[in-house]
């Protein structure tokens, strides 16, 4: 008998994390590269990024040199798409620093530190767009998986906390703070199917 799957998160319906989606209009559009691997993660935090900001997009990949989407938002957005990786060279997101470019576009690599190094070496194009990288002192919620990266955090979290300081969301008025609050949610959600 096979299982019944939800149309719109694409998850059994068992667990289906529709309920869990805050619809948040986000002004930067954002591209989420998503490793092959990672598609069918029951705990990646993706699926409900991608439902829950109204201008994203999710294109899955290796290596995305030849990709047409890739090539097209490239040439759409012209000189100003970045890339949320914390290579040595990356402007660092933080309230205080008042020199940051804000860009139009901005490309989130998802999968494992392995997987997502991989890609940003294999992708020169992603080497030479500006990179920013998140402070140090941000606690994450990701229960969930387990990784030995001290400061790791979700590509949700990552994407959240970028677009928070890039669109000068204050943090009474900050609208990805209800995408955030969704992710802890989600995490006791899928804690809940395994009790151990």
């Amino acid at each position: 008998m096979t299982r019944a799957y939800c149309l719109q998160c694409e998850r059994p319906e068992k667990s289906c994390l529709c309920h869990l989606v805050t619809s948040v209009d986000n002004d930067i559009h954002i591209v989420i590269l998503q490793h092959p691997l990672e598609v069918k993660q029951s705990k990646g935090s993706v699926t409900l990024l991608h439902q829950s900001l109204k201008n994203s997009q999710v294109i899955v990949g290796e290596n995305f040199t030849d990709n047409i989407e890739v090539q097209r938002l490239l040439e759409h957005y012209h000189q100003q798409c970045a890339v949320l990786y914390p290579a040595n060279d990356a402007v660092v997101l933080s309230v205080n620093n008042s020199n940051i470019t804000r860009p139009k576009c901005l490309f989130i690599l998802d999968g494992t530190w392995k997987k997502a190094y991989k890609m940003f070496m294999s992708n020169t194009w992603l080497q030479q767009l500006p990179h920013f990288t998140l402070e140090n002192d941000i606690v994450g919620q990701y229960q969930i998986r387990k990784t030995t990266k001290k400061h790791a955090l979700s590509s949700l979290e990552a994407c959240c906390y970028a677009l928070s300081v890039l669109e000068h969301q204050r943090d009474g008025e900050n609208k990805y703070q209800a995408v955030l609050a969704s992710f802890v949610e989600f995490n006791h959600f899928q804690l809940s199917f395994n009790p151990n």
